[in-house]
């Protein structure tokens, strides 16, 4: 049992179920992300975690209590919203005590809380100010002070940088994350970002359609994802996924891949369960990164394989060079170094390891287990 227990959770407006079966259990101190496309689910699961949403079935509990029917202000918890949510006729320390005060805390033990949580989010300068006069990163930390200094069990963010621009988004997120390494809180935060997820969490669920796809570590998300939709949605660029088949030389399994003359290439699979699919479809998945230049190859790999391809398109990205590639039909990505000599038209001998390649199952879309 987790400080955060969500058990079998489903949600539905009328005869429309749009939360199915939800289990997931967090621990004191994980900071867990709930990451999808828009509609997917997240907000209304992080809703019905805050008691702001009711539950249809299931049972979600906190620290062993079940918090079904429980009114949000029972809960112990503090949620920070995308739009900040200040009172714009209250000073900052008043903002952030306001909770405080409704709750019957005593002068003294506000202001000692204000100063504490104001020092450590850098905004002890700004207490007097009103939000209106504050940018839009200042607002962002005087939301989250309003909640670290309630001092509650469990954290709630729902998307609280998609309104700032994309310097001050990688900046919040280095102070988000800084916030739980030094204090050790209990998170549950919803993002449709991927780079957030992956950047900010202990553990990664990711949602589509109302379902939970996958539930794990960021590495486990993105080094074996459980399906192709987890595959490309995590990932910048996605994962490159196109039709392939299995072939079995001397014993060993291989993928077929057919390049943009339509020639297929074999290339070796450290996989052996795959030799079962012998003359069979797949869908194959390779990292853009782990296409390379032979130079460039992973050293410690076990499974270089070469491909021989026509490079389409060249993108030149300063720390990187992105090559787009034709592979089974579909466009596909090689990220390379910088400095790499590559031109769009030629054809390259590509390094591509094997060890990290993924093989999915066609019909149902799930990876094939090793």
């Amino acid at each position: 049992m987790g400080l955060l227990d969500i058990s079998n959770v489903t949600k539905s407006y009328g005869a429309v179920e749009v939360l199915h079966s939800v289990d997931i259990s967090v621990d004191e101190g994980e900071f867990l992300v709930l990451v999808g496309p828009s509609g997917c689910g997240k907000s209304t699961l992080l809703s019905m975690i805050a008691g702001l949403e009711g539950i249809t079935s299931g049972e979600i509990s906190i620290k062993g209590r079940t918090m079904n029917g429980v009114h949000p202000s029972k809960r112990n918890i503090a949620m920070v919203f995308q739009s900040y949510a200040l009172y714009p006729n209250m000073t900052v320390g008043q903002n952030i005590t306001f909770g405080l005060e409704m709750h019957g805390t005593p002068k003294p033990e506000r202001e000692d809380a204000m100063n504490r949580v104001a020092e450590m989010l850098q905004i002890d300068n700004l207490l007097d100010r009103k939000p209106g006069q504050l940018s839009g990163g200042q607002r962002q930390r005087v939301a989250m002070g309003r909640a670290l200094v309630r001092d509650p069990d469990v954290f709630l963010f729902d998307e609280p940088l998609s309104n700032l621009d994309a310097k001050l988004r990688v900046d919040m997120r280095t102070e988000i994350k800084k916030l739980h390494q030094s204090l050790g809180t209990t998170i549950v935060y919803v993002t449709h970002d991927q780079i957030e997820a992956m950047t900010l969490s202990t553990r990664i669920a990711v949602m589509n359609k109302g379902y939970v796809q996958q539930l794990g570590t960021p590495k486990e998300i993105y080094d074996t994802p459980s399906n192709v939709f987890v595959a490309t949605f995590m990932g910048s660029p996605a994962m490159n996924v196109f039709p392939s088949r299995i072939v079995v030389k001397d014993g060993a399994p291989h993928a077929a891949v057919t390049g943009h003359d339509g020639v297929e290439q074999l290339l070796r699979f450290p996989q052996p369960n795959l030799a079962a699919w012998d003359g069979r479809e797949i869908l194959l998945g390779i990292r853009p990164e782990t296409i390379t230049d032979p130079e460039g190859a992973d050293r410690n790999a076990d499974h270089i394989a070469s491909l021989r391809n026509h490079i389409g398109v060249t993108e030149p990205a300063g720390s990187d060079t992105f090559v787009t590639m034709t592979l089974g039909g579909r466009d596909a990505i090689a990220r390379m170094r910088a400095d790499v000599t590559v031109r769009a038209g030629e054809v390259f001998d590509f390094a591509v390891n094997m060890d990290k390649a993924v093989a999915f199952d066609p019909k149902t879309e799930e990876r094939i287990q090793p």
